[in-house]
């Protein structure tokens, strides 16, 4: 991300941090065409998802090396994280920040729609990560329908529709 200087469009130099007091972090950045200076102050639950980020504020003393943040990103990546085989029990990373890990077979809520067996192979194979709301969304959609039993030919008429 990037401030860019509204009166020159250069981009925002970082001209000094404060804090974090009290759990604030101050910024300020400083446009060096113009000297335009602008800041930036976030609460304690900011600086706290900032610190828990890695983000690091300041400037450095070494230019960037070539993909140096998405090898970073690589390599500190959790290889299970989209598998399946996470400490999640293979929903999606961020369930339980949305609200909880509920399973994704197709027998585990009682929505008073069945999933034949074909239809539930179908559904296994989508990648767990988005396994929940593709179930949810078919699921409501068979309902709003009046189907009963979610077979093939249902998901291909819920693709159809959501135009997949």
């Amino acid at each position: 991300m990037k401030f860019l200087c509204l009166d020159c469009d250069a981009p925002m130099k970082l001209h000094s941090t404060e804090g974090p007091d009290e759990g604030s972090l101050s910024v300020t950045f400083r446009c060096p065409e113009c000297g335009f200076r602008v800041a930036m102050l976030t609460n304690p639950f900011e600086t706290q998802m900032v610190r828990s980020l890695g983000v690091k504020v300041g400037g450095r003393t070494a230019p960037a090396e070539p993909f140096e943040n998405l090898r970073a990103t690589m390599a500190g990546a959790r290889p299970d994280a989209f598998e399946g085989t996470g400490p999640s029990g293979g929903s999606c990373p961020f369930a339980a920040a949305l609200g909880g890990t509920e399973s994704t077979t197709p027998a585990a809520k009682t929505t008073g729609v069945t999933w034949d067996a074909p239809a539930a192979a179908r559904l296994e194979r989508i990648p767990s990560f988005i396994r929940p709301m593709a179930q949810r969304s078919i699921e409501r959609f068979a309902k709003e329908r009046g189907y009963t039993c979610i077979t093939e030919s249902v998901i291909d008429e819920a693709r159809t529709v959501f135009g997949m």
